[in-house]
């Protein structure tokens, strides 16, 4: 008990010392570009303390610095990770562009609960309307291209300007994103960026050749759509025969490629009894993460809105999913629906008392203990 009070506390006076006015002023400046160093001086000062950059100008390396690099280590202090530990993690460029938008979210908003970050994290971007499949549920009505499309350059432009803001991950989707032939080029941009990159598909198109090229560009995430456990379901509900074996061999595809595998499934009346042998079938293909996705009746999925889950299937499924997670299997398995971790959290407590619990999320399912459950509840969840 004394050394979660004492975590507790810690957090309390860093929060305080970060909130003050002229602390957040200092942030802001600091969180401008460096012409010199061509290069946010936030980054500019966390290249320095991690080793990465040996040189910057005299303001990046004996003002902003050492700023950055007290903020760093009381945070490390507050949640007890040591100081090597901490510059390993800085040394990924994805660690840094996170912690520069949180440092640049409470120049900008102060702490606050839930946290505001300094720009979005993730920029889903909806990258063409075209598709090959006709699905029932597409809340984009893909199929063919809109007609003010972005060009190539001004695609890439858009890139620069997420990345100028302060994004950290990029998702590409649609419409099918794959079927647009600049995909790779921008991607690769996004990459070299420093922005976590990502993709939703259907699967269809990835060849050995295009898994390998996803790999290559830097496609750090493929998410991959399968509605159900055999051919009549999922082709059913994408609207074009002979898509499952496709969308299988995709997976196996970027899985033998090394590439971390999502598969999505929209729960719906078509496919509410093959969740388990989706779930099944994910498994012994080795994909990474299952995710259960909400319908949304929007799009052409308007026309289909009695085949919504009712209260009591998703409940059902949520539990089973539940069940799952506790198993501690390899493959995680997530849910975008928000009462997932209401669900766990009753079902801790049917299963009684424990020193840790799973707190499902739509991006992570931490294992929190002792603590971490204070802090977690402490900081916004």
């Amino acid at each position: 008990m004394v050394g979660k009070a004492s975590t507790v506390k810690t957090i309390e006076v860093l929060k305080y010392a970060i909130d003050r006015k002229p602390l957040r002023f200092i942030l802001k400046q600091f969180s401008g570009f460096c012409k010199k160093d061509n290069k946010n001086r936030l980054e500019v000062a966390l290249e320095l303390y991690v080793g990465e950059r040996t040189n910057a100008c005299w303001v990046c390396t004996h003002i902003v610095a050492p700023v950055v690099k007290w903020v760093v280590k009381k945070g490390g202090i507050a949640f007890g990770v040591g100081e090597e530990d901490l510059k390993e993690k800085f040394k990924d460029v994805y660690w840094r562009r996170g912690l520069v938008n949180v440092i640049r979210g409470i120049a900008k908003f102060g702490v606050r609960k839930p946290f505001v970050p300094g720009a979005p994290f993730l920029v889903v971007w909806n990258y063409t309307y075209l598709c090959n499949l006709r699905c029932k549920h597409c809340y984009a009505s893909a199929g063919k291209p809109h007609p003010n499309e972005l060009t190539t350059e001004e695609a890439k432009d858009v890139v620069k300007k997420f990345a100028d803001a302060g994004v950290n991950i990029i998702a590409f989707s649609g419409g099918e994103p794959l079927m647009r032939r600049d995909f790779y080029d921008v991607a690769k941009l996004a990459h070299e960026y420093g922005m976590f990159t990502a993709v939703a598909t259907n699967g269809t198109l990835i060849t050995k050749d295009v898994a390998r090229k996803l790999k290559e560009i830097g496609i750090g995430y493929v998410q991959i759509s399968l509605d159900g456990a055999s051919p009549e379901t999922h082709d059913n509900f994408r609207g074009i025969p002979g898509v499952f074996e496709k969308t299988i061999r995709g997976i196996k595809n970027c899985v033998e490629e090394g590439v971390f595998v999502e598969v999505s499934t929209t729960a719906t009346k078509f496919n509410y009894k093959e969740i388990p042998e989706i779930v099944d079938l994910c498994e012994k293909l080795g994909v990474d993460w299952w995710m259960m996705y909400n319908f949304v009746p929007t799009g052409r999925g308007r026309f289909i809105i009695e085949n919504d889950l009712t209260p009591e299937e998703r409940e059902k499924i949520l539990r089973f999913l539940w069940e799952r997670l506790r198993e501690g299997r390899k493959m995680q398995v997530l849910s975008t629906a928000p009462q997932f971790a209401r669900v766990a959290l009753q079902m801790e407590k049917e299963y009684g008392e424990s020193d840790e619990i799973i707190v499902p999320t739509h991006f992570y399912n931490p294992h929190l203990h002792g603590q971490l459950i204070n802090l977690s509840e402490f900081i916004g969840g």
